[in-house]
């Protein structure tokens, strides 16, 4: 699914909700009010706060960057496994035939 908004608008949209925290009981009345001056639902600015606290060291977890980094790990790491699983079928097919005796 492509991304329905601009990155600087989610960042706007943190920075407005982290300005307007003051002013309210609580995260989640932030939260409604915020969204509601964006036209957004207020699940998804608080997913998008909740990213930019974990990419930014406030709250625990793995970054994006993080995560994308592990993705592309894990691919290779599979790629590596195929490569040693066909070398070892080949060794072990080039072991087998020098160890037949000669058919001349």
């Amino acid at each position: 699914m492509a991304n329905r908004y601009p990155v600087d608008f989610k960042e706007r949209a943190v920075r407005l909700w982290r300005e307007a925290r003051p002013d309210h009981r609580s995260d989640w009345a932030t939260t409604k009010h915020v969204a509601s001056m964006l036209g957004i639902m207020p699940e998804t600015l608080r997913l998008w706060k909740q990213h930019a606290d974990v990419s930014s060291g406030l709250a625990p977890g793995t970054s994006e960057q993080a995560q994308v980094e592990i993705k592309r790990l894990k691919k290779q790491i599979r790629q590596l496994e195929q490569t040693n699983a066909i070398l070892r079928s080949a060794s072990v097919f080039f072991a087998t035939e020098l160890g037949r005796p000669s058919s001349k």
